[in-house]
């Protein structure tokens, strides 16, 4: 699928689901009265426009019945988290990272417990099909971290397997796929937390001196019109586009489902 119509699909899915978990959770009566006490007060100030003391009256009742409009959306707002953090969590998989590509370099970088010997930590990347090891391990003291620059060679998912205190333990990295795939940069120790924002590979096992593994991939762009659409705030295109797409599909629909917002 292209990410565009990916994008479009999750954003009315997501749309559809909020305005449902809206409508049973809000005092649809009550926002419905208070969103037509702004209005009457918003016609007040244009008619007492010459009366102070009614122009600042008016104004005191609207931070009032907006205050209140607040409230009663609160309840809804946070029923929606849940599902929006677990929703945000997949997504990143999907659209936040491209694959590699052969012949493109990245940083394998494996974090210690700080509590380690780093110098002393035996950890042994083994060779792989898919990929060439360009440097030996480099070992970071200030950061805890051992990385290892590879350079991808193959098409496909392939397995990088390290060898740590006896135990075998895997990171998949993704190379030349389609558009719309799914790449899971971090392997996380498992953790409910950790697992929750993680959940693109199963976790590392608790008894390993392992922190996380993780592969740098380069940032999935998002074009419009042959537009890149910038990262604001430090928020990357894809939640953007998502937003915005899901605020707009929800308003769209929100008379048909009959949910006064």
């Amino acid at each position: 699928m292209n990410a565009w119509m990916g994008m479009i699909l999750i954003s009315f899915l997501t749309a559809i689901l909020m305005l449902f978990i809206f409508r049973f959770t809000s005092n649809q009566e009550g926002i419905r009265q208070v969103k037509n006490k702004i209005k009457a007060h918003l016609l007040e100030l244009r008619l007492y426009k010459d009366s102070l003391s009614l122009s600042f009256k008016a104004q005191g009742n609207i931070l009032r019945y907006n205050l209140k409009y607040i409230s009663y959306s609160a309840k809804p707002l946070l029923v929606m988290i849940i599902p929006l953090i677990l929703i945000l969590t997949q997504l990143n998989l999907w659209f936040g990272y491209e694959s590699l590509t052969p012949g493109q370099e990245t940083i394998l970088k494996v974090k210690i417990e700080e509590n380690q010997n780093l110098l002393d930590t035996n950890l042994v990347l083994q060779p792989s099909t898919g990929f060439e090891i360009q440097t030996p391990p480099l070992r970071i003291e200030e950061e805890m971290e051992i990385n290892w620059c590879l350079q991808a060679k193959e098409k496909g998912v392939h397995d990088l397997t390290l060898i740590v205190e006896g135990q075998r333990i895997t990171k998949k990295v993704a190379v030349d796929q389609k558009p719309l795939s799914k790449i899971s940069p971090l392997k996380v120790r498992r953790n409910f937390i950790n697992e929750l924002i993680n959940p693109g590979e199963s976790p590392l096992p608790r008894d390993l001196p392992i922190k996380t593994i993780e592969v740098n991939y380069p940032a999935k762009d998002i074009k419009l019109f042959g537009w890149n659409i910038p990262w604001i705030l430090g928020i990357p295109p894809w939640l953007i586009v998502y937003f915005v797409l899901s605020i707009i599909l929800g308003f769209v629909f929100k008379g048909m489902s009959k949910v006064e917002i």
